[in-house]
């Protein structure tokens, strides 16, 4: 499943010249030597949800909002979502939690004041789901919303009433324990102009029901950034949205993957920033484009979530998604967020430190225009000496580098090396 080399990619093995020093040390910068085992600072979410073991690498998965959004949504949909995973191999490389996103609820409350499957759209209940994904060795996710309104009351006129979890937080979580649900993607959906809520305080109250829970939940929290949440939302969540809603084409990409640049010291194992899910195989993204927003995606340790159908989807886009050593670097166990060195009209560099002393390396052509795209040790913060270069999307060895790296690049492409110290 080898995806298309990235046209003229070409590693130049020169010696460095002058210092190779990394400048001033201001702690944002990566490790120069083996990274330690654990961030440099202390765990953002030792309060929070099991976070030692819950979510340790990015969650992986499908989640049925980008393909059918809201009055397309069935079990059928998310049945032969399950089943492509597993099909594909999918589920081998992590790719293991089904989400169902919004409208999957009846128009209201039942009588008890318990939320309930739509009739007709999920008349084998989700419990029955969740053991139909289950049984694939798969894992089940759910969508509320902390407010009174759910996003597709407001912005797709989903006839409903009461859906949100505001005043049933408690028999919400119950109802996921009961059901079976592995993971939240707990929704704002404007509950601070709805319902007067606070962010902080409505995510927590949801986190402390499902603490009370016997069984183990991821926890993804949505108010796109809005407040920073990078800076409240550990202890709280094992993800938080960092955007806005991302589109299916290149410019909202591109500015999601700007907008990430100063959050790499908020990400760790446990606690992961989420610049929403992948919109790859959805409306006019080539697929360089789609290589590009996986490979970024990697490198930013973001949680990855397939939105598409994967039946329909083209070759290069399935390479993508499924390129074992792009995969290697989102889930590294260091868990570190990548950090950008360089970003000169769109031309950007990236640089992530791994585990065992290694790094992976990104040069981006956000342009228009084919470009060279060069880098070097010292500019990426990486210590002089032999390193040993591997093309991560041709997964072949690049030969040995000691001082610079680079590749032609057409526009919206992007080169992912590893480098591993010799």
């Amino acid at each position: 499943m080898a995806t298309k080399k990235i046209v003229g990619i070409a590693l130049a093995l020169t010696a460095l010249v002058g210092a190779c020093g990394t400048g001033e040390d201001n702690g944002d910068r990566p490790a120069t030597t083996a990274p330690a085992s654990s961030s440099t600072t202390e765990p953002a979410n030792s309060d929070g949800p099991d976070a030692e073991t819950l979510a340790a690498t990015p969650p992986m998965g499908w989640n049925s909002w980008n393909q059918v959004r809201c009055y397309d949504l069935n079990e059928d949909v998310v049945k032969r979502a399950a089943d492509a995973i597993v099909r594909h191999g999918l589920d081998d490389l992590g790719y293991r939690y089904v989400v169902v996103d919004d409208c999957w609820q009846a128009p209201e409350r039942n009588s008890e004041g318990a939320l309930v499957p739509d009739p007709e759209r999920f008349s084998s209940g989700l419990a029955d789901l969740a053991d139909y994904i289950h049984d694939k060795g798969l894992r089940f996710g759910l969508y509320l919303s902390p407010g009174s309104e759910t996003c597709a009351m407001q912005w797709d006129d989903y006839p409903a009433t009461g859906l949100g979890s505001l005043g049933h937080e408690r028999q919400d979580a119950e109802m996921l324990a009961d059901i079976g649900v592995d993971y939240l993607k707990y929704d704002w959906c404007g509950a601070d102009e709805v319902d007067g809520l606070e962010p902080e305080t409505a995510f927590a109250h949801m986190r402390d029901e499902l603490k009370r829970l016997d069984r183990p939940i991821v926890y993804s929290i949505s108010e796109y950034g809005r407040n920073e949440p990078w800076k409240w939302a550990p202890g709280i969540a094992n993800m938080w949205r960092t955007t806005s809603d991302i589109l299916p084409m290149w410019a909202s990409i591109a500015t999601i993957i700007n907008s990430q640049a100063d959050l790499h010291p908020y990400a760790e194992p446990g606690s992961w920033n989420d610049p929403d899910m992948l919109q790859v195989g959805n409306g006019p993204l080539t697929d360089v484009e789609a290589r590009s927003h996986v490979g970024m995606w990697a490198m930013l340790a973001a949680p990855l979530m397939i939105g598409t159908d994967l039946d329909k989807v083209t070759p290069g886009v399935l390479a993508a998604l499924s390129n074992p050593e792009v995969i290697a670097i989102d889930q590294d166990p260091l868990g570190r967020q990548a950090r950008r060195v360089r970003d000169d009209a769109g031309v950007q560099v990236w640089v992530r430190p791994l585990s065992d002393g290694e790094f992976a390396v990104a040069l981006l052509n956000g342009g228009d225009a084919p470009t060279r795209v060069d880098t070097d040790l010292a500019e990426v913060g990486i210590d002089p000496g032999r390193w040993k270069v591997r093309d991560v999307w041709a997964q072949a060895d690049g030969g040995v580098v000691d001082g610079a790296l680079g590749a032609d690049l057409e526009p919206h492409a992007m080169a992912l090396f590893r480098l591993s110290p010799m």
